[in-house]
């Protein structure tokens, strides 16, 4: 018998990898002849860069560059030399996670450190660049990163604008020559799962900015800038930003990757199953275990779960999924094409016990799966 283990995180309580160790550990234990194989899947989000070099197999890779607010912190991407190909994660240098939440304040935030760690990759040799765009603190169109690889933002006066949301709507003009050119002779891919425009009320401002501390004259401010930007992109680069879907994430990353880096946007979990050589290493599989922290009417919007399905049902291999809560009608859990399903709450006293103990109570639902698919045999 052949199981593939292809887990999510649950969030703040169990990484991937652990999911995956939990659950060989279990079945090779009650199945000592049992091939297993082990994907653990990311969805481009913070947590995302320990995956990747599980497939890259890269060197962690230090620099001092700036955080949110331009003060220098530490902070690391994956390289692998041999494939000369680095992943950077936007929150190591851009990241909420960086603040304390009485700092959020995305109109005074830049993506500034994430263009010096994309600049000291490419100073390192790299040729493929997966970015990484979850998690950011910012809301500035990516000016910040750009301005870090030599793009320069101009206000009615030709200065230099600085690089933060508040001063988008200053900018009336992009100089490009003295952009870094060994940035397009890199091949950039963005993992983005957001569809959300630039501007507009499901765009980066009103829908995500609130999160990052934006009040909401705040708000207005950061729209208006990402709409009046929006008109100078369109006329340097003839492309609508609009237009584009998830040009909004990560407070417009999403179009400034592709404008700025030349970079082309897709699904994190379809970049960590491509990582991970998927669909070759689920040939002949019995079954795939998968799981998330909540498996919601959100798996079926393009999550780790919903994207195992996509292949599974095509290849005919049964998938279980372990997850933390499940809050979808069995009905539809069954038309989704999922054969076995458990949930660690069902186990646990209570929430805090679940997520404190999941590794225990993830052992004891493998076990219970193993026992069900013994009484199938």
């Amino acid at each position: 018998m052949k199981i593939v283990i292809a887990p999510d995180k649950f969030k703040n309580s169990l990484t991937s990898l652990e999911f995956c160790s939990i659950v060989e550990t279990q079945i090779k234990a009650d199945l000592p002849n049992a091939t297993v194989v082990k994907l653990p899947l990311a969805d481009g989000g913070d947590g995302t860069i320990d995956i990747v070099n599980y497939y890259l197999k890269g060197k962690t890779i230090n620099a001092k560059v700036s955080n949110p607010f331009f003060t220098a912190v530490n902070a690391s991407y994956v390289y692998a030399i041999k494939t000369k190909t680095a992943f950077i994660e936007m929150a190591e240098a851009s990241g909420l996670k960086l603040l304390e939440k009485t700092q959020f304040d995305c109109k005074n935030t830049s993506t500034y450190g994430t263009g010096e760690l994309i600049l000291d990759a490419i100073n390192k040799g790299a040729t493929k660049i997966i970015l990484g765009i979850g998690g950011s603190a910012t809301n500035d169109c990516g000016i910040g990163m750009a301005t870090a690889l030599g793009y320069r933002f101009l206000d009615k006066n030709n200065d230099a604008v600085h690089p933060i949301g508040a001063n988008l709507s200053a900018i009336k003009a992009i100089d490009l020559s003295k952009v870094e050119p060994k940035i397009f002779e890199v091949d950039f891919k963005i993992a983005c799962d957001v569809t959300n425009p630039l501007y507009g009320k499901n765009g980066a401002a009103y829908v995500y900015g609130p999160q990052k501390g934006a009040t909401h004259k705040d708000v207005l401010l950061l729209n208006k800038g990402l709409k009046d930007f929006s008109k100078l992109i369109s006329l340097i680069f003839n492309i609508d930003p609009q237009s584009i879907p998830g040009s909004g994430a990560a407070g417009g990353m999403g179009i400034a990757s592709k404008i700025f880096l030349k970079g082309h946007l897709q699904s994190g979990n379809k970049l960590i199953k491509q990582l991970s050589n998927f669909e070759t290493q689920i040939i002949d599989a019995d079954w795939i275990i998968t799981g998330e922290g909540k498996l919601d009417s959100q798996t079926l919007s393009g999550k780790t779960i919903q994207g195992i399905l996509d292949v599974s049902l095509v290849k005919n291999i049964k998938v279980a999924a372990f997850c933390g809560t499940i809050d979808i009608d069995s009905n539809v859990l069954n038309k989704m094409g999922i054969s076995y399903v458990s949930e660690i709450i069902n186990e646990a006293k209570n929430l805090d016990d679940a997520m404190k103990n999941a590794p225990i109570h993830l052992k004891k639902i493998t076990k219970n799966f193993v026992n069900h698919i013994q009484q199938l045999a």
